[in-house]
């Protein structure tokens, strides 16, 4: 009788930790659940760039912003070529200024950003030099009748964002076009 008394205590017992370790992973579960959800949301109504830029990329995106946002607004990679890319960071004329071009490690991090993101141009065709002979910038704004020539700092037009590299927020004249 009192072994089987102990049995019994012993089930009755193992049964409650099963339940409160039931509960309690289920209650982690959801939070954690819940933590990676809102994290995410929040993360994808920050990104400003048009692609989300992976941890490996991201020193060397600081790197590009750092050095090219202190004279004019840094461009987001996927509006010139890679090739555009790859001439101005070799380039001390950067488009009329006398610069000094970047040395490595940081150019090397800053090419593997700027060339990941950028895109490969066609065999015929030239290199553009400014914004506007770019296709990748005329793909990116099909609806867009431009009245006088992309000069950089004109992105912020229909831009407001784009002081603080967010190209995705729009004018309210152009939040709504398709």
């Amino acid at each position: 009788m009192i072994k089987y008394r102990k049995r019994r205590q012993f089930k009755i017992k193992s049964f409650g930790l099963f339940l409160v370790v039931m509960t309690w992973s289920l209650a982690m579960g959801w939070l954690i659940s819940f933590a990676t959800n809102a994290q995410s949301a929040t993360l994808t109504s920050e990104i400003g760039t048009v692609d989300v830029v992976p941890a490996q990329y991201q020193l060397g995106q600081e790197i590009y912003l750092e050095n090219c946002s202190s004279c004019h607004l840094a461009l987001p990679p996927q509006v010139l070529p890679t090739q555009t890319w790859k001439n101005i960071l070799q380039d001390s004329q950067h488009y009329g200024a006398q610069v000094q071009p970047l040395v490595d490690p940081p150019r090397i991090l800053v090419w593997r950003y700027l060339s990941t993101f950028s895109r490969s141009i066609r065999e015929d065709e030239q290199i553009p030099y400014r914004v506007n002979d770019s296709r990748f910038f005329k793909a990116l704004h099909p609806q867009v009748q431009l009245q006088r020539p992309v000069e950089i700092n004109s992105c912020v037009s229909c831009h407001p964002g784009a002081n603080e590299y967010n190209f995705r927020r729009l004018t309210p004249e152009w939040e709504n076009t398709n």
